[in-house]
């Protein structure tokens, strides 16, 4: 079968290749699925230039974003037939460390992930191990949600995590920085949740049109308008509810507490640069009474609401797609998805 081999961190782009490897076998407690859709993020972006290491193998399968059909079903596997549409929870808490115990198993200090411990979605067959079984990752769908939309339910979830963290609710003015996926993803989830209004700052013209036809109240180009004046009009002088930061700019994150309300909400969101540092005003937390916070990952309870709102067609992940490709062209895939010229780009194998 196909597959995109990882070599190594280093000597990006020379350091994978599409190649034809043996097809999993798997054991009686196992499930093996095949992918039909697995979609490309930021953390893919960082994996494959060695920017992030952590529990990535030599020589494996990466990819998180993944939904497909069961095609082979353990005998000691109950619940599961073959034919079924899943998609999967990647992360594997492990119950018992003291930030599961916690009740943050979003943050497990010895969790497992699908696309790191066990090889991931860009392959053409993937085996789901005990443990991802176990721990209800392997999450049923209809047929009417598309394959790309079952392996989007992934970033759904992580935003959803956000949307926690941040308070985001009822009558709420919302700032959105960036309209990538995840700041799209926020932007539907906050209109859900009851934001009066929801402001999206981005510089692509057409990625500020897709925020447009989602929803946003008002979108903004942050090159070619002033989006501390913005803010004010929207806002009567008062500041925002609540801001996401969608895109990884630390360079960013001063100006952007300054656009808060006194006792507003700004979410760190977005994966920022390893050993990179923010300089920031501290009397703008402390005077304004500010909640800085972050998010990391999902709990398995936003995976399954991320589910259950895609079931029922409550939000619209099928959007935010916006090029697909074949295990044989990942290569230009990928090269596309570091451009960031698109939204989500997807593998596919039909």
């Amino acid at each position: 079968m196909k597959a995109v081999i990882l070599h190594g961190p280093d000597n990006y782009p020379n350091n994978y290749e599409v190649m034809d490897i043996e097809k999993p076998q798997i054991a009686d407690d196992e499930i093996l699925l095949h992918m039909r859709a697995a979609a490309l993020c930021g953390t893919d972006k960082r994996i494959f230039t060695g920017a992030k290491t952590k529990g990535v193998r030599k020589d494996s399968v990466v990819g998180h974003e993944i939904c497909g059909d069961i095609v082979e079903v353990g005998s000691k596997v109950e619940g599961y037939e073959v034919g079924e549409r899943v998609s999967i929870a990647n992360v594997i808490p492990c119950g018992h460390c003291p930030a599961c115990l916690s009740g943050r198993e979003n943050a497990c200090m010895d969790r497992k992930a699908i696309g790191y411990e066990f090889n991931g979605g860009f392959e053409e067959y993937i085996r789901i191990p005990h443990i991802c079984i176990e721990s209800g990752n392997v999450v049923k769908l209809p047929d009417d949600v598309s394959y790309e939309a079952g392996a989007l339910i992934e970033p759904l979830a992580c935003c959803i995590r956000g949307l926690r963290n941040t308070g985001t609710g009822f009558n709420d003015t919302v700032l959105i920085i960036g309209a990538g996926p995840i700041g799209l993803m926020h932007l539907e989830l906050s209109k859900i949740a009851g934001a009066k209004k929801v402001i999206v700052s981005e510089l692509d013209p057409e990625k500020r049109d897709i925020a447009k036809k989602l929803g946003a109240d008002r979108v903004v180009d942050s090159a070619n308008e002033d989006l501390a004046a913005v803010i004010a009009e929207e806002t009567d002088g008062f500041g925002v509810d609540r801001i996401v930061m969608a895109i990884g700019i630390t360079g960013l994150v001063n100006s952007t507490l300054k656009l808060a309300k006194k006792g507003g909400t700004v979410c760190l969101f977005a994966g920022f640069p390893k050993g990179k540092t923010a300089e920031i005003d501290p009397s703008i937390i402390h005077y304004n009474e500010l909640q800085v916070t972050g998010s990391t990952a999902y709990k398995r309870i936003d995976y399954l609401q991320a589910a259950d709102m895609v079931r029922t067609h409550k939000i619209d992940l099928d959007a935010i797609v916006s090029a697909k490709f074949s295990l044989d062209d990942f290569r230009e895939a990928l090269d596309l998805h570091m451009s960031g010229k698109a939204l989500k780009v997807v593998i596919t194998n039909k």
